[in-house]
């Protein structure tokens, strides 16, 4: 037996959970959560903005390579005077090599020349031949060791056991570390007793020899002067 219910229709009630359009609620979070949630959002923007600053500081503070200076003019002015002086120069194992000395000396730096007014040299060589210069001006090398002595110029070679040898003129080119001596100009030169006068001379001591160059004369003791 089977037995059918049927139950009356209802009627639909609508089920309403509030209005449809009424605002969510607005939630206000805490300065310290905003803080956060903003620095790790433009966190990264600023690191790189740091690290341009920073690069920009470095290139501009970074040490510049050297800039070569111009070079100077040297001035044809002397550099330094010295007034009634004395130089001396010794070898290694100290014994004097040279004397200079002069009313005044004036050293030129364009050239490395210098200036004696009334000089007076001492030379020794190694085998204790001494060599005396003098002139009322000498003009030469920054060292002294080549001299052009002017005006009254005279040069005496000693060594022991022979006749000094002498040397005058008013131009003697004195080279005291090859022991040289040379004038294009009218020289005297007394050796011993004998005195000859030339137009100009050529002395090297290492060899002994001695060139003169004519028109030559020779003067011997009680005679008069003689043509070669």
């Amino acid at each position: 037996m089977s037995v059918e219910l049927h139950l009356p229709d209802l009627p639909e009630v609508p089920i309403s959970l509030g209005p449809p359009d009424s605002p969510r609620p607005h939630v206000v979070m805490p300065w310290y959560l905003r803080l956060r949630d903003g620095l790790s959002t433009y966190l990264p923007l600023l690191l790189m903005a740091l690290l341009a600053l920073a690069t920009a500081w470095l290139v501009k503070n970074a040490p510049r390579p050297p800039v070569a200076e111009a070079p100077r003019a040297v001035s044809r002015d002397p550099d330094y005077t010295m007034q009634r002086f004395v130089l001396e120069r010794f070898e290694a194992d100290g014994r004097l090599k040279m004397r200079v000395e002069g009313e005044q000396l004036r050293h030129f730096p364009a050239t490395d020349r210098i200036e004696i007014e009334a000089a007076v040299i001492r030379a020794i060589s190694p085998d204790g031949r001494v060599t005396k210069a003098l002139a009322r001006l000498a003009i030469g090398s920054g060292d002294g060791s080549e001299l052009q002595l002017l005006g009254g110029a005279e040069i005496v070679s000693e060594r022991a056991g022979a006749p000094p040898l002498v040397m005058r003129g008013e131009f003697l080119h004195a080279f005291f570390l090859t022991e040289q001596v040379r004038s294009h100009l009218p020289v005297e030169v007394q050796n011993g007793a004998r005195t000859l006068r030339a137009s100009g001379l050529d002395y090297d001591y290492p060899t002994r020899r001695l060139e003169l160059k004519g028109p030559l004369r020779v003067v011997l003791p009680g005679a008069g002067a003689a043509a070669p």
